[in-house]
């Protein structure tokens, strides 16, 4: 066998792996918590540089369909899977958002990570196709079937965990040139979480807008 051949084997057995690996995370963890950072580059304007900005807090889920980010730093803002409904609380400006969760969250990176219940339901909404590993993470690009959203394709990075894989990473691109990487540390793998931290009820004097 030619060496180029051993070598475009050996390409794609690595880049089943990493398919593999998100089928087991799916799989097998049912819930997760973790610390994250986000990092939001905008696409550089006429004369201007790209502009960068960066968020932390936290992320739990439980799977399928319940998930909470809660952002601490610059902005307090929190958002909500309850099952039913998405919820987005803007604490400055004490304004809440709610969507039915059925006509937001199929073609998300959240469907991606917290929501699908296993592989097929991801096929259902994204093509998955394996990508080069890269700083230490396996990672599969997923690129949603329907083109008539803001998602333009997400990247997943995993990386092996005592418990099996875990999610590290979250390389995200919107159809407007926007780029937003999610980092995820201090990660625990299917902890024992409360119910209540999928429960949303609006705080006292909020604007509350359903769409």
């Amino acid at each position: 066998m030619a060496f180029g051949a051993l070598l475009t084997l050996g390409t794609l057995a690595a880049h089943a792996d990493a398919i593999d690996s998100l089928e087991t995370f799916v799989k097998t963890v049912k819930s997760g918590r973790a610390a994250f950072t986000q990092t939001v580059t905008s696409p550089p304007r006429e004369g201007q540089a790209a502009r960068t900005k960066t968020s932390t807090g936290s992320f739990e889920f439980q799977r399928p369909s319940r998930f909470r980010f809660v952002y601490t730093k610059p902005f307090e803002q929190t958002i909500v899977a309850d099952g039913q409904t998405l919820w987005l609380h803007d604490v400055d400006l004490n304004q809440v958002t709610a969507r039915k969760q059925a006509d937001v969250l199929g073609s998300t990176p959240a469907a991606l990570v917290a929501a699908a219940p296993d592989l097929a339901a991801l096929r259902a909404d994204f093509d998955l196709k394996a990508a080069p590993d890269a700083d230490g993470l396996q990672w599969v690009e997923a690129t949603p079937k329907t083109k008539d959203g803001q998602l333009a394709a997400v990247r997943v990075g995993l990386k092996p965990g005592d418990k099996g894989p875990e999610l590290a990473a979250l390389d995200i691109q919107d159809s407007f040139g926007q780029r937003s990487v999610l980092r995820f540390s201090q990660v625990e793998v299917n902890p024992s979480l409360p119910a209540a931290s999928f429960q949303f009820k609006p705080p006292a004097g909020a604007d509350v807008l359903r769409q």
